[in-house]
């Protein structure tokens, strides 16, 4: 049996945003009906859809539907969580990783749930200041937990490919709420997660 991928796109919605994709191509001497260009628009329009997909997604609603109540009152750690986003400005990705800690107060989550909810805000037209606060919000408002810490390390395209053209910088955005506005619960969080416990 082979494998067979399945999708699901709005069929009017993919067909105007693959219009708008075959004038690009135009407007900037691409010939579009070239053999390599057919069915590009297409697959662009669809690439876009499923690259802002976050914005049908409600991050608290995915945490609600896996609230345990534990009386477990530690650091909670996800570290490392891959994630993939796009540029507002420029409409270019954005790429790297995300640490995610909260100390539960009175309820816990299925670990799955943590790195749902950064593609849910990953998955929209960003700037990596708002995900790393959107992200923490979303976790606040749900569990209450004592403390929430969010750190976040990217790479640009938009710096990597244009305007200054800067291959190795990486950009590093972090909030903080409750416990871990103390520099001592901040600090074991940092020096956790720079550890190679693994």
């Amino acid at each position: 049996m082979s494998y067979k991928k399945s999708e699901t796109y709005n069929s009017k919605t993919t067909d105007y945003i693959a219009k708008r994709y075959l004038e690009i191509l135009d407007k900037v001497g691409e010939d579009s009906k070239r053999e390599g260009l057919i069915k590009t628009p297409e697959r662009a329009s669809k690439a876009m859809q499923f690259l802002t997909q976050g914005y049908e997604m409600d991050a608290e609603e995915i945490l609600r539907s896996a609230m345990f109540k534990e009386d477990y009152s530690e650091m909670v750690i996800v570290k490392d969580i891959e994630l993939y986003s796009m540029c507002e400005h420029h409409i270019l990705p954005f790429f790297g990783k995300a640490h995610v800690a909260y100390i539960p107060n009175g309820y816990i989550v299925g670990l799955s749930k943590i790195p749902r909810v950064i593609d849910v805000f990953a998955r929209r037209l960003q700037v990596q200041e708002r995900l790393t606060d959107q992200i923490l919000q979303a976790i606040h408002n749900t569990l209450k937990p004592l403390g929430v810490a969010v750190v976040i390390e990217a790479r640009h395209m938009c710096m990597m490919m244009r305007g200054v053209q800067k291959q190795n910088s990486v950009t590093t955005t972090s909030a903080f709420m409750g416990e871990f506005q103390k520099e001592e619960t901040r600090s074991e969080f940092m020096n956790l997660i720079s550890a190679n416990l693994h």
